[in-house]
């Protein structure tokens, strides 16, 4: 358990201290892992820079010299390519970069017309399913895969940019020590418990509905939820609730799947089978200069929290984010991303065996019923995000 006292300025400065001290320690010398599992992409090569075979080879990418320009061709063959948020523009992971990717040409460097759509993760879905959309952030892996099984949907996880669930348990100061303090009490939930707080529990032995309750919550804010008499605490994204609580004085306690190694994922970036099919270097390039929107993400957070802050103003701003809440939230996300990802691995490659770990944990709380957990390597086009980064862990961009 965290205790999380402080004001959110600090919180923020101390997060930002980890967010610096892991990017002054992150590319390695060596690359990314060259060995993904199976995959669904077979049009893709491996090969770093990425040659695409199936329907037409076209040139290499290779870092320095001109854009090919028979890749140009095949990419514009792609026309407007949709990308579909989970959250509004939030500055968070799988949004943030793609903004920032955007903002900065990068999309356009690689001859790529890419329209940013606001949405939400469980929407997206059935959407990408249909190719009515190309690509779009998912919420967690689990989350794609539980959908994707259910559905017989053909859906492609490229990206996942946080090795680790983002939930966290939020409780009242001084309510319990321990998980198994919780004992008897009643958690608040907007919907359900995500699966790693409830994975969380059930390693220290308590099983909703037996040995706690659950409640739903009516709205979104946490400063009104953790009053609520009748509640012990309730779920948040650690990259939100708690900045919310620091910012408005409230003190509390929180519980972190992380502490307990509960697996997870954030920032998931997914496509369509077909789409992979009909455009592979579209696919390869779309990822690249997103993952190289993703560095400069981390590089310089507040720089990108203030591109989304833009963008959420300039649509209307209809769910209410703060300047405060979004340089919280991508701080947080930033620092997660940068210092999990494994030494010498590019931002966002998935990692299988972690992954597989995942879906084997949530499969124990019920996530997919009576059918087991999927194989995570089935869902994965991981050889296409492990193409576009060198040796030395870093994008490889042309001139």
């Amino acid at each position: 358990m965290r205790s999380r006292t402080a004001t959110a300025l600090t919180a923020v400065t101390v997060i930002a201290a980890t967010l610096f001290a892991a990017c002054s320690s992150d590319g390695g010398s060596s690359g990314p892992d060259s060995t993904p599992g199976a995959t669904t992409i077979d049009s893709v090569a491996t090969t770093a820079g990425g040659t695409s075979p199936g329907s037409g080879q076209v040139g290499d990418v290779v870092a320095g010299e001109a854009f090919p320009e028979d890749r140009c061709a095949a990419n514009q063959a792609a026309g407007k390519i949709t990308y579909l948020t989970g959250f509004d523009f939030a500055a968070t992971a799988s949004i943030v970069d793609i903004l920032v990717a955007q903002e900065k040409g990068y999309y356009e460097d690689m001859c790529l017309d890419v329209e940013v759509t606001p949405s939400f993760s469980t929407a997206n879905y059935p959407l990408v399913a249909e190719n009515d959309a190309q690509f779009a952030s998912g919420g967690s892996f689990s989350e794609v895969v539980q959908f994707s099984a259910a559905n017989d949907a053909q859906l492609v996880v490229l990206a996942v940019e946080g090795p680790t669930a983002i939930d966290s348990l939020i409780v009242k100061p001084g309510t319990a020590a321990e998980l198994t303090d919780l004992a008897g009490t009643t958690i608040g939930v907007k919907g359900k418990l995500p699966p790693s707080v409830a994975a969380m529990l059930a390693q220290a032995g308590l099983v909703e509905g037996t040995d706690f309750d659950t409640v739903l919550l009516d709205g979104f804010d946490p400063v009104q939820h953790i009053a609520i008499p009748s509640i012990v605490g309730f779920p948040g994204y650690k990259s939100n609730e708690p900045g919310q609580l620091e910012r408005a004085g409230i003190e509390f306690d929180l519980f972190d799947p992380i502490d307990y190694d509960i697996p997870g994922s954030f920032g998931v970036i997914y496509t369509n089978q077909q789409f992979v099919d009909e455009h592979p270097s579209a696919v390869q390039d779309f990822v690249r200069a997103t993952m190289l929107g993703l560095a400069d993400a981390i590089a310089d957070p507040e720089a990108a929290a203030t591109i989304a802050v833009d963008r959420i103003n300039a649509g209307g701003n209809p769910n209410f984010l703060s300047p405060e809440g979004e340089t919280y939230r991508w701080t947080t996300d930033a620092a997660l991303i940068s210092g999990l990802t494994p030494s010498g691995t590019g931002y966002g490659v998935p990692q299988s065996g972690a992954l597989q770990d995942e879906l084997d944990t949530y499969a124990g709380v019920g996530l997919f019923g009576d059918a087991g957990a999927p194989n995570a390597d089935a869902y994965l086009g991981d050889v296409v995000i492990a193409s576009i980064y060198g040796t030395d862990a870093k994008v490889i961009w042309p001139s």
